[in-house]
C-alpha cells in the first residue's frame, strides 16, 4: 500500500456495490466515500473458467479500493485512456 511519503495522493476511496463480469474481465460499480459514483474496469490477459469467475466476482463484491496517483503528475481532463492490452488483441 502507498503511504504519503511515497509521492502518491489518495484520489478516491471507494466500496464496490455492483459487479458485472465482462468477456475479458469484471466491471465494478461502486460509490465513493465523496458520495459520487465510480465505474471501474478490470480486464484480465488470460481466460478463467466460470468456477474462477465465480469465486473472482464474490471476492470483488465485496472490496473495497482507494485509488492514489502520483503527486508530481497531476490529473488533466483531456488525457486520453491508453487500450488495454486485452483491447489491442486481433478478434
Amino acid at each position: 500500500m502507498a503511504h504519503p511519503h511515497d509521492g502518491y495522493v489518495p484520489v478516491a476511496n471507494l466500496e464496490v456495490t455492483a459487479v458485472v463480469p465482462q468477456p475479458a474481465g469484471f466491471r465494478l460499480q461502486g460509490l465513493g466515500a465523496d458520495g459520487a459514483d465510480y465505474l471501474l474496469e478490470m480486464h484480465l490477459d488470460m481466460p478463467i473458467d466460470q468456477r474462477t469467475r465465480a469465486v473472482l466476482g464474490e471476492m470483488l463484491s465485496q472490496s473495497e479500493w482507494i485509488v492514489y496517483r502520483r503527486v508530481q503528475e497531476p490529473l488533466r481532463a483531456n488525457l486520453r485512456r491508453k487500450p488495454a492490452r486485452s483491447e489491442l488483441k486481433p478478434k
